[in-house]
């Protein structure tokens, strides 16, 4: 009998059929099953031959790589990470990705693991924005393992899971911004007043400097911000992304309120801080929702709602007001059009607007007959 070219079959005690094979690496390595036939231990032996000639092979043993060695190493390799983002990625694997993958070989992790572990994380009540970060974590870590040749295909496999679908923000009313704004400790009427005009995140108005601000041309330079960091407190860092580097422009409306504010409660010097504590020091986010912000709400007679809800508001106002997508973009400070779109649904209100333009506009062109046809009249009943 003629020897085989690729690999060897052999019949086991048990009447089973073997197949091995010398990788690429030159170690002698068994199939991972054994066959009822030697005809289906050769054909395995084939296409095992076709993967190492097409380049396709895989170590079997590079995927027995535990993921929670991996997965750490994963994000300490990656480039460029923001604080908060590493703390975030940090949060997801510790509480999400960790009890359920840490022991378990990366090789060993399949689809059905990861559509359970996202069914099991819903059900037991994580938010669907918490879950569908979960999920774009480990897809991504499982992306890299695929170009590293550890696994041959990603298990995240789910249309849709890595999809945020957040609750609409809540929108205030100009009425309700000033109510809130004559409710809350008067060192932080100017805070809710730009960061809802000037459609600033909490961190870009907390880190803001006297020099960051012209009174006289009506703009805020946005060159930092201030954030917590774990286990590091207070830090001043770049904004979120180059578009979040940005000059604002505030609405004259706002303008004497910024310039008491100055006057009475930000530290001084260029370097002085905008808006700080009742201590005259950095301001804290959490300090202030406990303090401040929830009197605020009740005295003004509003629902719960999160400051950040300023900015969503003044930017929902600048689009009714009709900046365009690119506008709004540089007035976010983004980079994608995928947040300045939606506020271009616009309000009921706008749309009744931009529906009673288009009607006077076409009345207007069918009475003075400029229109490319005229209205039909409907016919008389015979």
């Amino acid at each position: 009998m003629a020897k085989r070219r690729f690999g060897r079959v052999r019949q086991l005690s048990s009447g089973r059929w073997q197949a091995r094979y010398a990788g690429p690496d030159n170690v002698d390595r068994p199939a991972p099953q054994t066959f009822d036939r030697k005809k289906d231990a050769e054909t395995w032996l084939v296409q095992k031959e076709a993967e190492i000639l097409a380049g396709d092979w895989l170590d079997p043993d590079a995927g027995k790589i535990v993921f929670l060695e991996y997965a750490r190493s994963w994000i300490e390799e990656r480039p460029n990470l923001r604080p908060r983002t590493v703390e975030l990625y940090d949060y997801l694997f510790r509480l999400h990705l960790k009890p359920t993958f840490g022991a378990r070989a990366l090789a060993d992790i399949k689809d059905a693991h990861v559509r359970r572990w996202r069914k099991d994380l819903l059900d037991n009540g994580v938010s669907a924005v918490t879950t569908a970060k979960a999920y774009r974590l480990l897809k991504a870590i499982f992306n890299t393992a695929v170009d590293d040749l550890l696994v041959r295909r990603n298990p995240c496999r789910i249309k849709g899971a890595g999809q945020e679908k957040s609750p609409e923000r809540p929108v205030l009313t100009v009425a309700q911004v000033y109510a809130l704004a004559d409710a809350i400790e008067p060192r932080f009427r100017a805070l809710v007043l730009l960061g809802t005009f000037g459609s600033l995140r909490w961190g870009e108005l907390t880190g803001l400097r006297r020099r960051d601000v012209d009174l006289d041309a009506g703009t805020v330079r946005v060159e930092r911000q201030l954030i917590r960091i774990t286990g590091q407190g207070l830090v001043f860092t770049e904004p979120k992304s180059a578009a979040g580097k940005r000059t604002v422009v505030f609405p004259e409306l706002i303008a004497q309120d910024l310039r008491a504010h100055i006057k009475d409660f930000a530290q001084d010097g260029d370097d002085g801080l905008i808006f700080v504590g009742p201590d005259d020091g950095p301001l804290w986010n959490s300090n202030f929702n406990r303090r401040f912000w929830g009197k605020a709400l009740t005295d003004a007679g509003l629902a719960k709602i999160h400051f950040h809800d300023l900015r969503h508001t003044g930017n929902t106002l600048a689009a009714n007001a009709g900046a365009s997508i690119r506008e709004l973009m540089d007035r976010m400070g983004h980079s994608s059009t995928r947040a300045a779109m939606i506020y271009q649904h616009g309000s009921h209100e706008r749309q009744r607007e931009v529906a009673d333009r288009l009607d006077s506009l076409a009345r207007g062109q069918l009475k003075s007959g400029s229109g490319t046809q005229r209205a039909r009249k409907p016919k008389k009943a015979e």
